[in-house]
């Protein structure tokens, strides 16, 4: 597994990575911005990222009866995991977690919902961490919609207080890479 994410941290350096005054989705400002879909959406990145997250799933130590996915970034990351969970022989279905109930229709949360069984143990997934706020509300949507959340894992981790956060509200949280591995 070494190997992939030693080659996964360089396509996001050079294809996600930039230095650069950005407004994050938390409100904060900030003088970088990784944007992580440039490689989720890339054929091999969106292969590693798939492969190194359902890696660290089995060898988690809870069993992960599902991933979801916190809109948009991290739709393909959960639905690469379910990909390479299925090639492995393995299969991890994925669900997204949406920011409000659908306005149309059944009104879902969450879609995805027919592939999990009631009370599943879950991992949420995401691209990069800051504050945890988007992470948290996706926690408690799950959950509120019967699921159990074991942990959140993540790409990258920027240190602005979200695994603080996360982990004081009572999750463990896996991140691939912190700002550490870009500056």
């Amino acid at each position: 597994m070494e190997k992939e994410r030693e080659r996964l941290l360089e396509l996001l350096r050079s294809k996600s990575f930039q230095r650069k005054k950005v407004v994050l989705a938390s409100g904060k400002e900030s003088d970088f911005y990784i944007d992580c879909r440039e490689v989720t959406l890339n054929p091999e990145g969106i292969y590693l990222t798939g492969k190194v997250f359902f890696k660290i799933l089995k060898s988690h130590t809870a069993t992960i009866d599902a991933v979801g996915a916190v809109p948009v970034a991290a739709v393909p990351i959960a639905a690469a995991i379910s990909v390479i969970s299925y090639i492995e022989g393995s299969p991890i279905p994925a669900f997204v977690i949406r920011k409000e109930p659908k306005a149309h229709g059944t009104g879902k949360w969450i879609e995805g919902a027919a592939n999990l069984k009631k009370g599943a143990v879950v991992a949420i997934v995401e691209d990069v961490i800051t504050t945890g706020g988007s992470v948290l509300k996706a926690i408690k949507t799950a959950e509120n919609e019967g699921l159990k959340v074991d942990c959140v894992i993540a790409i990258v981790d920027r240190e602005e207080g979200g695994r603080e956060g996360i982990v004081s509200a009572g999750y463990n949280l896996i991140t691939l890479y912190t700002r550490k591995d870009f500056m």
